[in-house]
């Protein structure tokens, strides 16, 4: 029988954002959801390849005052600290951290994207985008793979702020197109080549 490393072991009352930065050992990209640790299985290859082609895509014509992000976490509240695949974010939360920043606050991302997996599909579809919706974000984007191929589906959500949650915005096959939070076009179909 292996033991059980101790930080494994929750406290009482769960873990909390501020632990993820503080346990030896944690494996790469764990979340924080509801004061448990979700630890994410390895990569598949759609996966990688949408997330390339989403970053490259948004950096073409992300604006100066903003940046684009790769699986860095956002902490939402005490509880809660997911890590969204890319991210939009404000350019000064970085320089705030001088580069030495492990997650960011809510009111630094502007746009918050997950590339759903078999084993995320709930958390994915249900549960991140009503925890970054409550928490603020205005904009998310969830990626799915296409039944036919490699093509990725691109569904695009705003924010409610008096709802607090969000409104399907539009269904992107071949190419996206958003003018939030930024105008963007994205040729769905460039991951063939990636």
């Amino acid at each position: 029988m292996t033991a059980v490393p101790d930080w494994l072991i929750p406290p009482v009352g769960g873990f909390t954002a501020d632990d993820l930065d503080n346990m030896p050992g944690l494996p790469p990209h764990t979340e924080l959801l509801d004061g448990s640790l979700v630890f994410m299985s390895p990569q598949r290859y759609f996966h990688s390849v949408a997330i390339d082609l989403l970053i490259q895509g948004l950096r073409i014509h992300c604006p100066q005052h903003l940046r684009v992000v790769r699986e860095m976490s956002v902490v939402l509240s005490k509880r809660d600290r997911p890590e969204p695949d890319v991210s939009v974010i404000r350019a000064e939360a970085v320089n705030r951290g001088n580069g030495d920043e492990t997650s960011y606050r809510p009111s630094d991302v502007l746009l918050a994207v997950e590339v759903v997996s078999p084993d995320s599909v709930e958390r994915d579809r249900e549960l991140k985008p009503r925890k970054y919706a409550r928490a603020g974000v205005p904009y998310f984007w969830r990626v799915e793979q296409s039944e036919v191929g490699l093509h990725p589906v691109v569904y695009v959500y705003e924010l409610d702020p008096e709802a607090g949650e969000y409104v399907a915005k539009g269904e992107f096959r071949g190419e996206l197109r958003a003018a939030e939070p930024f105008p963007v076009a994205i040729d769905l179909t460039e991951i063939d080549r990636l």
